[in-house]
């Protein structure tokens, strides 16, 4: 290397050479599956804007294989999405202590993802039911 010439780290795989770097790339990335399942509800709304047979011709289109497959993956990643968003709850919440305890980041992580089942499956009750 000559004395002029300057050193650059070489940035290419850096998130391949740690795990905790590739677990986080592969946490951002599911960002793209949460975007694509949202734009996939906006073009619903878009159809059922445009009349019911429109509406209706969506949803036949939606029942092929291939989107079902699609969603089922959207919603594993989606769902994983979701458990490292719990997972940092304990890391950005203040400390919470209940009795002068403080309560573990297991407990913290648990209670976000039981709201978060609840929350779902009362939503589910009520599209079914009402």
């Amino acid at each position: 290397m000559s004395a002029r010439q300057t050193y650059t780290r070489p940035v290419a795989g850096w998130w391949r050479r740690n795990p905790f770097y590739r677990a986080y790339i592969v946490r951002e990335m599911t960002c793209v599956a949460v975007i694509a399942y949202a734009l996939e509800l906006l073009v619903g709304l878009g159809r059922l804007v445009r009349g019911p047979e429109t509406f209706e011709a969506w949803l036949t289109s939606l029942a092929r294989p291939w989107p079902i497959f699609l969603n089922c993956v959207a919603l594993l990643l989606i769902a994983y999405h979701a458990w490292t968003w719990f997972e940092v709850m304990p890391k950005t919440l203040p400390f919470i202590s209940v009795g002068g305890r403080r309560v573990p980041d297991r407990a913290i992580v648990a209670s976000g993802a039981i709201a978060a089942v609840i929350a779902s499956l009362l939503l589910l009750l009520a599209f079914l039911y009402l």
